[in-house]
Parts: structure tokens; C-alpha cells; sequence
């Protein structure tokens, strides 16, 4: 497992748009072929690899969303130009402000199903400053400030503990240092679509998160009425725990 997270560190601190090639594999009958994974704040593109390696080897055609973070309207826009791209039924999936906008993205006819993993679910009117205050504080939620520019960053003495206490020290250190800021505006913007109210829905908890609670993360997925998955990870589940997170989404891909 560890030269594994090595090696995703490395991975995650390249910077590249990844957009994995579909293979041969031979996919259930009836599943949607594509998937599009939304990253969330302060982390890019890449650290959906392990899970976009997992569906990639199973046939599915897997497209990495790079959001700007620059503005929700920006991080949907990127979002729906990939879901342009797509051919046929697409599975929407997000981590943790990722679940914001493919809140609002998730509305594309395309879309058959929606993933939220470790991920905020808006309804519509609200925020990611609204959600943010809901259910308890947590370490990573308290560490958020912004520069002087505005832009939101975690505490790099914090983000090890509170976003990536189950990778590696170096590991999380490295990400601490490299953050990518998510701009305040981003944080203040409310949605005006919830397309989990119309799009069966998947939730993946990730029972010893410190920037979401896991009760608020349940609460969000009661609430769209998901079918939830707990697995015992931080916030960086979708790293450490990718081979449940993959499992889900291809539970979401078998929607009809």
C-alpha cells in the first residue's frame, strides 16, 4: 500500500489533464460507458487517478474534469464542456466541492446517475458557505482561510491531519505545500438546480473525515435519498479507498 500512495503522490503533484482512453473490457450490458469525475478544492484533476485506473481497466471511458476553481459558474462550465464530449449515458461523480457543482452540472440529459463522495450536496439556494456551516465544526472547516487575494487554503500545518491522516506524512505534507486555492466567490455562490432531485443518486461517506463530518455527509445523503456507502477513510478516501469508490460508481453506472 505504500509504495502505491507513493507513487499516487506523484501522480497527484504532476498537474496534468488526464483523460484515461476506454478499453477493450467488456462492460455489463445496458451500463453507461462513461464517466466524469469532478475534483474538488485545493487538490486538481489527478487525484481521481486511482479510481479513473480501476474503471479505465474495466472498459469504461473516463474523462477527468480540470475546474478552474475560479467560480462555480466556471467549475460547471468546465464540467458540462466534458459532458459534451460524452457518447451516450454518462455517470457525474464529485468529491467533496465537486458535489457542488455537479449539483448544478448534473441536470445534462446525458447524465443517468450522480456519485457523491465525501462530497457537499446543495439543494437549491444554497451554498458551500451555507452548507459549510451546517451540522458540527471540523478541524479541516476551521483550518480554511483565505490570502490576501481572497482565495480560500487550508493550514498547511493542519491539511496533513485533517484532509489526508490516512496517507502517508510525506504524502500529505506534499499536497499541504502544493494546494491549489479555491476562489472566495466559488465559496459564496449558490446553486439554482439540484439534480439530485431528478437523477438516482449514490453517496460514499468517508466515516473519519475531518473537513465534512460524517454526520453532516449522512445527513446529505438521507436527505437526496441515496444509496450510501461508508468506508473507514479520511477525506482523501477517494485515494485510499478506491477500489470502493470505484465499486460504487459502477453500481451507478447499472442504472436504467
Amino acid at each position: 500500500m505504500r509504495n502505491l500512495l507513493l507513487s499516487v503522490a506523484t501522480v497527484l503533484m504532476a498537474g496534468a489533464t488526464i483523460v484515461a482512453p476506454a478499453q477493450s473490457a467488456q462492460l455489463p450490458k445496458g451500463a453507461a460507458h462513461n464517466i466524469v469525475l469532478v475534483h474538488g478544492a485545493f487538490v486538481d484533476q489527478t487525484s481521481w487517478k486511482p479510481v479513473a485506473d480501476i474503471l479505465t481497466k474495466k472498459g469504461y471511458n473516463v474523462t477527468l474534469v480540470e475546474n478552474p476553481l475560479t467560480s462555480l459558474e466556471a467549475d460547471v462550465d468546465a464540467t458540462k464542456q466534458a459532458l459534451a464530449k460524452q457518447n451516450g449515458k454518462t455517470v457525474l461523480v464529485g468529491h467533496s466541492w465537486g458535489g457542488v457543482v455537479i449539483t448544478q452540472a448534473g441536470d445534462d440529459p446525458k447524465v443517468s446517475a450522480l456519485v457523491y463522495v465525501s462530497a457537499f450536496a446543495p439543494d437549491v439556494g444554497q451554498s458551500l458557505a451555507i452548507l459549510a456551516k451546517s451540522g458540527p465544526a471540523t478541524e479541516g472547516g476551521a483550518a480554511i482561510h483565505p490570502d490576501e487575494k481572497g482565495n480560500l487554503y487550508i493550514d498547511p500545518k493542519v491539511f496533513p491531519s485533517a484532509v489526508a491522516a490516512d496517507l502517508p506524512p510525506e504524502i500529505a505534507e506534499s499536497l499541504a505545500n502544493h494546494q491549489l486555492p479555491l476562489n472566495h466567490t466559488a465559496f459564496e455562490a449558490p446553486v439554482d438546480k439540484a439534480a439530485w432531485h431528478d437523477k438516482p443518486t449514490f453517496y460514499v461517506v468517508s466515516t473519519k473525515d475531518k473537513v465534512i463530518a460524517p454526520e453532516v455527509q449522512r445527513m446529505f445523503a438521507n436527505r437526496m435519498k441515496a444509496q450510501t456507502t461508508e468506508v473507514a477513510g479520511s477525506h482523501a478516501s477517494l485515494v485510499v479507498h478506491a477500489r470502493e469508490v470505484a465499486a460504487v460508481i459502477e453500481k451507478a453506472a447499472l442504472v436504467k
